[in-house]
């Protein structure tokens, strides 16, 4: 039976999840949080490190900050497509403000930015607001 890494966005723990039991809701088997939450959560750049090089589903992150406009009204449309693409893409936030450093790290040039990655690798950005069916069509194109 096939399965997936996936790296817990709490405790950084990889967890391996049967292909058959992605849509059931999987938890972490060391500290129980979701493995594929409702809505994107923020996370530190250790975890954003080790799910981007580790995770077998994408990882589609939304690079932002508290003080922009058009990352604040993306905010909702990020949530919205993440339930869309729950078992097929994992959607994390980072705040640049808060992990500058994170931000230079991956190149961010202007936020909101959101960065795809696959298996180890960038596999594509966009920056600018996008509205839920911009950013489910872009994650799945």
């Amino acid at each position: 039976m096939a399965a997936k890494t996936l790296t817990c966005l709490s405790c950084a723990q990889l967890n391996r999840v049967p292909d058959d039991k992605l849509g059931a809701n999987p938890k972490c088997a060391t500290c129980g949080t979701w493995l594929l939450p409702a809505k994107p959560m923020d996370v530190d750049p250790a975890i954003l490190q080790k799910a981007a090089q580790n995770d077998d589903l994408p990882l589609v992150v939304d690079f932002w900050a508290p003080w922009c406009g058009p990352c604040k009204m993306m905010g909702p449309e990020f949530s919205k497509a993440a339930k869309k693409l729950s078992g097929k893409a994992r959607l994390v936030k980072m705040n640049t403000q808060d992990h500058q450093s994170t931000g230079a790290r991956y190149r961010i040039k202007g936020i909101p930015t959101m960065v795809a990655f696959e298996r180890g690798k960038e596999k594509k950005r966009k920056s600018g607001a996008m509205r839920e069916g911009q950013i489910v069509g872009w994650v799945k194109g």
